[in-house]
């Protein structure tokens, strides 16, 4: 029996996220064509692979069995498909950068102007996100993220140190102390499902009782609600010559362990074959490294 690589991505999609409805957003495909497309392929198999419930769709036993050679064959998939890619000699057409809201709003959207002036074939999609994609499967060609790779398969092309800095508005700051200290600050930060993304976790190891004056899962939200002089903010302070004027103004606090973080840009190995791919991250190295100088 032969599993083709379109049903694997469709029995992966359910079992990562653990529903018919979140494979269907994955794949961009209708629901209903989930179901029927499963139900075939659990004819072929001939045994159930997922339990339907309340609680969405729960691998059975010989679902199980499946996911580490679905994933293997949807790395072997992005692997092929980058494969196929390197033999376009010529920079251009999409390349896919992921990294968290504040870098991609921030860093990247401006960085995906200047790329487009300097060459017109290339373009530039900003996945932008809490989670992890898994470059490895294809899922992006580029990330910045606060992790160096441990996949084998990937490689980290730059790294370098940023600071974090505690922002707020000015109307905010007339109101505090001379020097306050981070416990007399009122907060902003991440809302459930994402309440332990960072800085979450720093400022609740660092603040007794940490509770914020507002919350969002949106970063817009929040630097909205920051620039309105709700609370404050830390935001990595990542000194490129895209950044646009702040409505915020930064604090003279200690953050301690967690005054700077690090930053990667990582991709799959066999992606720097992709002309494209090689060309954005070569730029993408140059604006860091004239970053890191300021």
């Amino acid at each position: 029996m032969d599993i083709s690589w379109d049903d694997a991505r469709l029995f992966l999609a359910i079992a990562e996220t653990g529903s018919f409805s979140g494979a269907a957003r994955r794949l961009r495909i209708g629901q209903p064509t989930v179901s029927r497309r499963l139900a075939a392929l659990e004819y072929a198999v001939g045994a159930a692979l997922f339990r339907r419930g309340v609680d969405g769709a729960v691998l059975t036993a010989a679902g199980e069995r499946l996911v580490l050679p679905a994933k293997k064959m949807a790395e072997w998939a992005g692997e092929l498909h980058r494969a196929a890619e390197s033999s376009d000699t010529s920079p251009r057409g999409l390349v896919r950068v992921t990294a968290s809201p504040y870098m991609s709003f921030d860093f990247l959207a401006p960085f995906a102007g200047a790329v487009s002036r300097m060459f017109a074939g290339l373009r530039l999609e900003v996945l932008s996100g809490i989670q992890y994609l898994d470059l490895a499967r294809g899922e992006a060609d580029l990330a910045l993220r606060a992790k160096s790779p441990t996949n084998a398969d990937l490689k980290c092309v730059y790294a370098l140190e940023v600071h974090n800095t505690v922002f707020v508005a000015k109307s905010l700051k007339a109101k505090l102390p001379k020097r306050p200290t981070l416990q007399q600050l009122p907060w902003v930060a991440w809302a459930p499902p994402f309440d332990m993304t960072p800085p979450n976790p720093q400022l609740e190891s660092l603040i007794p009782g940490f509770s914020p004056a507002f919350t969002a899962d949106n970063y817009l939200v929040l630097l909205a609600a920051a620039e309105a002089g709700v609370g404050a903010m830390v935001l990595a302070d990542l000194r490129h010559r895209f950044a646009r004027e702040r409505r915020l103004v930064p604090l003279d606090i200690d953050l301690g362990p967690y005054a700077t973080l690090p930053l990667y840009l990582v991709c799959a190995k066999s992606a720097l074959d992709i002309p494209r791919v090689r060309k954005v991250s070569e730029l993408m190295v140059e604006e860091l490294e004239q970053a890191k100088k300021r």
